[in-house]
């Protein structure tokens, strides 16, 4: 049950109900672009919350956790930097959801995506 009393629909999955969070501005994301970043733990709860920055499957995985994890917009504005998600966007694996949320608020970044194959 959510906070205001209301139930979820019966067969309802936890993804279609959780809270995403985006930015009102991509210039508002000015996170590390270098060295080492370590998340918190409410954000990563996994074990392996230092992400090198210059590794890009790390860089990536970072992206993709703060994504679906944040529940506070500075979170977001914390850790992930606007042009280097654009960057990443195409590539990145995400619940459609998440993906869903962000091009509807930057419709730039569906643009970036590749064609299925």
């Amino acid at each position: 049950m959510s906070e205001d009393g209301v139930r979820a629909p019966l067969g309802s999955r936890y993804a279609d109900q959780r809270p995403y969070v985006v930015v009102t501005n991509l210039s508002e994301l000015r996170g590390p672009t270098t060295g080492e970043a370590k998340l918190d733990r409410r954000l990563n709860w996994s074990g392996r919350a230092a992400y090198d920055l210059g590794n890009p499957r790390r860089l990536a995985s970072m992206y993709e956790t703060v994504l679906r994890e944040a529940t506070h917009v500075e979170e977001l504005q914390m850790w992930l930097d606007g042009p280097t998600l654009l960057r990443l966007w195409p590539d990145l694996v995400l619940p459609p959801q998440v993906r869903q949320l962000w091009e509807g608020q930057f419709p730039d970044l569906a643009t970036t995506r590749r064609p299925a194959a």
